[in-house]
């Protein structure tokens, strides 16, 4: 059978997996009383409960007598390791735009990859039905983002259709009968080149792995595109690293393939199918599976490196160990090097005392998501302040900037600029309108200046703005940045949370506690109005008398408290606190730096 494979990339939220969605049901890839969930792509729980995609997978559609194997890959910078391993193994991609937002920073990542590969897109401007769509406009966007990509004549010359996934049409003109996908389907046979690697069929067997998964059965799965010849289940093959050091050889026991949702044992992998094989032992991610005979492995793309750090520690609070099952170090230790195989966007350090492990990575969602997946498990963890990740050049220090592009109402730009370029050390680029009563703002801004932001920038426009970010480059550090201007309220005691003593210290502050809850010495329990930090009592209770008399009590009524999530709890500590995560629950507490670690810190903050 001809083969087809693509890649569909675009920004966060721009419709990539409910196009997906289309393109299966369309294909006949589901029975017609077959019951489907929405964004069928996303089968991980955080996937579904927070609408976006994290990890890449494939699946595959049979077309006028072609299969077009599809993957379908994440939009948040965050998680774009995943998305430059997949561009690796397809010969085409989809580039998915908002015909409302235009290009964004992540349109504009993924696309300088999938250019630097040599691939011709086929863009498809998304969401046109949209009242505030204006498709041309950002068809010319999007044109000009490639023409500053230094994309060449061909690559300029991409075909473009304008689409609703959420409606499930695509037509060549914007005034097209809107009835179904076959205009991309035909698009994409007609514009995407078959695999060359199927010329190379004769030639020894060779994949480069690009993901890697787990079968409780099978062991270690591991998928690619096939590069060259054949394999069958229970042939013997051989795995080299990067950097051709020989890592094992096994024999194959499965082979399988995409079709539809689900992998299908198959009899042959073929040179230009995408296939997953298991049998392996310690083969991973970017290692090349071959035949005895080859001595070479296949190149794989560099990864941009990580720009913040995070230190994983045991949880040594008078609470630990009442909710999850999973406490020593060398439990979390076994748990972090398991996700730094599979994800090559995350790097594990241990520290000098072996007790606690410094993970690198893109990102605070990233960061948050492994620590879910982890509390989810029965991990409990201490959890310290995001720090971003230097690098000396020519004996200058360089910090990471991000590129934030913000779109916000008119009356909140100016609070919004004044945060981003005096506070933060950031460099306002562009301003322009974007829609009725929109202001489109793009800055450059220290990565570190942006740790902590997103929830004080939700209160500065009121729930309205949104915010993209994304890594840009290396610049000379520029100077210290004011962190949380607010001190915090530390509990002086250990023991149970009292309505009554709550009550009394409201003019404090605002808590992240309610009544009746497990407390300790130096858990901290809400935020102070003023900027140092405050030591309280929530434990003292009413004085009692033995004098009963009519309208003397008052009736208790607390406010409600602020419930931090995961990454606004990560994102809210300084340097001196830590979070505590554990299956049911997410404390903040004080830490005691030593005065090497206080002496070291302070010189990293100068």
């Amino acid at each position: 059978m001809d083969i087809r494979n693509i890649a569909i990339i675009a920004h966060v939220d721009h419709g990539k997996t409910t196009l997906v969605d289309q393109l299966l049901r369309q294909s006949g890839a589901f029975r017609e009383n077959q019951a489907v969930a929405e964004r069928a792509m996303d089968s991980n729980d955080i996937e579904r409960e927070r609408g976006i995609t994290i990890l890449a997978k494939a699946t595959s559609v049979e077309w006028k007598g072609t299969r077009i194997n599809i993957v379908d890959t994440p939009g948040h910078a965050d998680f774009g390791g995943e998305v430059e391993r997949i561009l690796s193994m397809v010969d085409g991609v989809c580039l998915l735009v908002d015909a409302a937002e235009g290009p964004m920073p992540q349109t504009k990542f993924v696309t300088s990859k999938a250019l630097a590969l040599g691939l011709r897109p086929i863009v498809v401007l998304n969401k046109v039905d949209k009242p505030a769509a204006e498709p041309d406009d950002v068809l010319n966007d999007v044109f000009d983002l490639f023409a500053n990509l230094g994309a060449s004549d061909e690559q300029l010359d991409f075909p473009h259709v304008y689409a609703s996934g959420i409606g499930g049409w695509a037509d060549a003109t914007l005034d097209g009968e809107r009835k179904n996908m076959d205009a991309l389907f035909d698009l994409i046979l007609k514009h995407v080149q078959p695999p060359k690697q199927i010329a190379r069929a004769n030639e020894p067997f060779q994949m480069l792995a690009t993901t890697l998964g787990a079968d409780p059965f099978l062991g270690r799965l591991l998928t690619g595109r096939v590069e060259s010849g054949t394999a069958k289940a229970g042939d013997t093959l051989k795995a080299l690293s990067r950097d051709g050091e020989r890592l094992e050889q096994f024999r194959i026991s499965k082979i399988m393939a995409f079709r539809g949702l689900t992998q299908t044992p198959i009899d042959l992998a073929e040179a230009g199918d995408i296939v997953t094989i298991a049998g392996m032992a310690k083969a991973t991610v970017a290692d090349t599976l071959c035949h005895p005979d080859v001595m070479d492995a296949l190149p794989s793309q560099p990864i941009d490196p990580p720009t913040i750090s995070v230190t994983f520690g045991i949880n040594d609070s008078p609470l630990a160990g009442q909710d999850g099952k999973k406490v020593q170090s060398r439990v979390i230790r076994q748990r972090l090097m398991k996700e730094a195989e599979i994800n090559v966007a995350i790097k594990v350090e241990d520290t000098p005392g072996g007790e606690a492990f410094v993970v690198s990575g893109r990102g605070e969602l990233q960061m948050g998501v492994l620590i879910e997946n982890m509390r989810r498990e029965g991990f409990e963890l201490s959890i310290s302040r995001p720090r971003v990740i230097y690098k000396e050049e020519n004996g200058q220090r360089l910090e990471p900037i991000e590129e934030v592009i913000i779109d916000v109402d008119d009356e909140y730009t100016g609070v919004v600029i004044e945060k981003l370029t005096g506070e933060r050390k950031g460099d306002l680029v562009d301003m322009r309108p974007a829609g009725v009563g929109k202001t489109r703002i793009l800055a450059h801004v220290p990565a570190r200046g942006l740790i902590g932001y997103q929830g004080e920038f939700m209160t500065d426009t009121r729930g309205n703005g949104v915010l993209n970010r994304i890594f840009h480059g290396w610049a000379p550090h520029k100077g210290a940045i004011q962190g949380r201007r607010q001190g915090v309220l530390i509990s002086m005691e250990n023991g149970v949370s009292v309505s009554y003593a709550l009550w009394k210290l409201e003019d404090r502050g605002k808590f992240f506690i309610g009544a009746q809850e497990q407390l300790y010495q130096g858990m901290i329990i809400g935020e102070h109005t003023r900027d140092n930090d405050l030591e309280v009592n929530p434990l003292k209770g009413k004085q009692l008398t033995n004098v009963r008399a009519s309208g003397t009590d008052e009736a208790v009524r607390l406010t409600p408290p602020v419930r931090l999530s995961l990454e606004e709890a990560i994102a809210y500590i300084n340097d001196d606190e830590l979070v505590e995560v554990t299956p049911k629950n997410i404390r903040l507490r004080k830490r005691h730096l030593d005065p090497h670690e206080r002496k070291r810190q302070a010189r990293a903050d100068a």
